[in-house]
């Protein structure tokens, strides 16, 4: 999931002007190293959901494992949306041979990630794997690719709107009828796979196409702003605010002015978390269908219309953040090269923390253990990848993506 827009590395350093100390050179131009950095901290998020602390510990450690879950894997899929345009033309849409060869290529590389992803799920680990909804998704996103920001930003929020009711629906005829099994027992992709394939894609599983589709065009409407005119950042940054206070602001209301909302959410998960469904991952997933007062809870995995706003929002203003930072302060850069470095590995940094999870000694971790655990992992990825990323130009895994994307060339 990365992008090959730059030969140059991010964490390259050159001695800052009147200091003797290191520092990242200027970006060099098509290379967007705060998009690196966005990326990076979206790993180093799911390294935290996935084998960091339980947020019930509390305390700032409890609140910074709460706000990784979920939140994350949004950001990366906004980072997926905004590397779908970077693949097939920004500023300008590619078009003709250019494009149809972009197009290819997108369609290639959503193919081996949905193959990846499928392959790592069958490694029985405790990890949702995303990979198979991130490259189905861009598929479906392709189409959009010419469209203004403004478009993209309508469609976002249109798809915000409308898609999580389809999904409430959708798993509440899944939950009353047979049907499902029918199609999963005709369904080829079910048969190789060994999951529900398609209905699982798009239904029932822990990132569902329908839902996780808003993301991704936001990404892509981001991706067609200018972002070097003065105040855009900033403006992403308050858009980004404003999108969050209205996802859980608008959760937290509903939740508190809706009459027995809380107390069905409660029934509903058995966890007694109500009081925290409109922001905190405790409240779990979505529960058995036909609880309408699910649909105002805005937790970070809820498929909700709330959450996917306040995700969004804070995606965004953590994107913002990066760019403006990057931008202007290379000793920020300088300070942040470790984070970028897996940035610009991302697929490789992902795919081997699943790897690593299989592990016995990681597998059979007891509690205590999870910080450290986690403080391993972020460190070892950090410093693999300051190391690759200072002598090759991609990760691994990204060379495997790219190798495997060079018959689009052969397009006339």
């Amino acid at each position: 999931m990365t992008h090959d827009v730059s030969p140059a590395v991010p964490s390259e350093v050159a001695p800052a002007a009147g200091t003797g100390r290191s520092h990242p050179r200027t970006p060099p131009a098509g290379r967007l190293i705060g998009l690196d950095l966005a990326r990076g901290l979206a790993i180093l998020g799911m390294f935290a959901a996935h084998v960091g602390p339980e947020p019930s510990v509390g305390g700032p450690l409890g609140w910074t494992m709460e706000l990784a879950r979920g939140r994350s894997a949004a950001l990366f899929a906004l980072l997926a949306g905004f590397t779908l345009v970077l693949l097939t033309g920004r500023p300008q849409p590619r078009t003709g041979r250019a494009g149809s060869q972009a197009v290819r290529r997108v369609l290639i590389r959503s193919a081996v990630l949905i193959a990846l992803g499928y392959a790592l799920t069958s490694m029985d680990t405790d990890v949702d794997v995303i990979l198979a909804c991130y490259g189905l998704v861009l598929v479906l996103a392709l189409p959009l690719y010419r469209l203004r920001a403004v478009t993209l930003a309508v469609l976002a929020a249109s798809t915000a709107l409308v898609l999580p009711q389809v999904l409430y629906v959708l798993r509440a005829a899944v939950e009353g009828g047979s049907w499902a099994d029918v199609v999963i027992a005709r369904d080829p992709l079910a048969r190789i796979s060994g999951t529900d394939g398609i209905v699982e894609l798009f239904i029932t599983g822990a990132y569902p196409v329908l839902t996780w589709l808003p993301f991704i065009i936001a990404g892509m409407a981001v991706a067609k702003l200018d972002l070097t005119r003065p105040g855009v950042p900033a403006r992403m940054a308050l858009t980004g605010g404003a999108l969050a206070v209205l996802g859980y602001g608008g959760s937290w209301l509903a939740l508190h002015l809706v009459a027995g909302a809380r107390a069905g959410v409660n029934a509903a998960t058995d966890t007694g978390a109500a009081a925290s469904a409109w922001w905190s991952d405790a409240v779990g997933e979505d529960p058995a269908a036909g609880i309408p007062a699910w649909l105002l809870v805005a937790a970070p995995h809820s498929q909700t219309t709330w959450s996917i706003l306040g995700n969004t929002g804070v995606a965004v203003a953590v994107l913002a953040a990066c760019l403006v930072a990057t931008d202007r302060s290379a000793r920020l850069r300088w300070w942040a090269a470790p984070v970028i470095a897996v940035g610009t590995i991302s697929l490789t940094a992902y795919v081997g923390h699943i790897l690593a999870l299989k592990a016995p000694a990681i597998d059979n971790l007891s509690d205590s253990a999870a910080l450290p655990t986690l403080l391993v992992f972020a460190a070892g990825a950090m410093l693999l990848a300051l190391a690759w990323t200072r002598v090759f130009r991609r990760g691994p895994l990204e060379y495997m993506l790219h190798t495997a994307t060079n018959p689009a060339r052969l397009i006339r």
